[in-house]
């Protein structure tokens, strides 16, 4: 293992790509020798072990350049081979694998980064991102528990959660972007970002106010959203919900055992210029539940939101009964469309 100071100044001397560079083009030039030398017993296709490697590991700057000379080894040493249809094919094969590695070269100079490193940095980008949904420690009187699932299974989605404790005050924010699939995808990763910074930033009453702000400004196709806010007081149950076009909150109360929906209206978020969002408020006592959810969780093809809802309060009646721990996930997996994203916040106070 090298030692931290000694990989430093390797760094300083020769770059980590450059000795890459130079490992995979002393490579390639022993197997090319080996084929020359030996066309029987040495495949041709052995010359594209550098060239896949070099996909992952060299820079966008670098790569074009790698994969012009590894193909200039392979036409060097076809001479030396018996040609055949079985050989031709090779050829072919290999230089056809090489265009694509150029082309994919060219995609991710966009980028600017090598293969692996760019998904790297796009997991990394992800995780801190869903780490803004974790809930944040609570008092042992209060449980929460935040739920994901996205179209096609994958951590990316247009739905989210972000969450911030400030002293005694939680805040939680469920947001559904517009629009499906990557572009989704892509703009609830910066959005998810800005949001949290709001969250986090400013008062309860501003915060869909200043969300809107920040979507009015972006100028996308579909620049729009849905959200619903809770602020939450810890020490006294106390919480306002506001709405920006999401399908509404429900209580339950623990008195009468039975699920309320909590209405609130608000304008989407990013169509109207200095939207208000008025809130509705109420006091969650021992025993009491509410849930934060997005369409994907009330919402088919064959069912309307207000169906969706009444299925879901009676799935949430049967599913928590008398045990909320783990009631999040029992929840998303039993309910909600699998062709869209689905995101569900679950609060209890025990």
């Amino acid at each position: 293992m090298t030692a931290p100071w000694l990989e430093a100044s390797l760094n300083r001397v020769v770059p980590r790509g450059s000795r890459i560079l130079v490992a995979l083009v002393v490579a390639t030039l022993a197997i090319g020798a080996s084929i020359w030398l030996f066309p029987v017993d040495a495949p041709l296709v052995t010359l594209l072990v550098p060239l896949v490697v070099s996909s992952l590991m060299l820079s966008p700057r670098q790569l074009p350049w790698f994969v012009v000379f590894v193909l200039a080894v392979l036409a060097a040493v076809i001479p030396v081979q018996d040609i055949s249809v079985r050989i031709v094919l090779t050829v072919i094969i290999i230089f056809g694998l090489g265009f694509l590695v150029l082309l994919s070269s060219f995609r991710r100079s966009r980028l600017g980064v090598a293969g692996i490193q760019g998904e790297q940095m796009f997991v990394d980008l992800r995780d801190r991102i869903l780490r803004q949904g974790g809930i944040p420690a609570l008092p042992d009187e209060w449980y929460a528990a935040a739920e994901l699932r996205s179209a096609g299974g994958t951590p990316f989605a247009g739905d989210f959660v972000v969450t911030s404790r400030v002293g005694q005050r939680l805040d939680v924010a469920v947001v559904d972007v517009s629009g499906k699939g990557q572009g989704a995808g892509t703009r609830a990763l910066l959005l998810s970002g800005a949001i949290g910074g709001l969250l986090s930033a400013l008062p309860p009453s501003e915060f869909l106010a200043g969300a809107n702000t920040f979507l009015l400004q972006q100028d996308w196709d579909e620049g729009f959203a849905t959200a619903i806010h809770l602020s939450l007081d810890l020490s006294t149950g106390r919480y306002d919900l506001r709405s920006a076009g999401h399908p509404p909150a429900a209580v339950r109360h623990a008195g009468s055992g039975r699920w309320e929906v909590v209405e609130t209206e608000g304008p989407i978020l990013g169509l109207i210029e200095g939207a208000t969002f008025e809130a509705s408020s109420g006091v969650m006592r021992k025993g009491d539940a509410l849930l934060l959810y997005t369409d994907g969780m009330v919402e088919t093809r064959n069912r309307d939101i207000a169906s969706g809802i009444d299925k879901m309060l009676g799935q949430a009646e049967r599913l928590l009964r008398g045990e909320f721990e783990g009631g999040a996930t029992r929840l998303i997996d039993s309910l909600g469309s699998r062709n869209d994203d689905r995101a569900l916040l679950l609060v209890h106070r025990r």
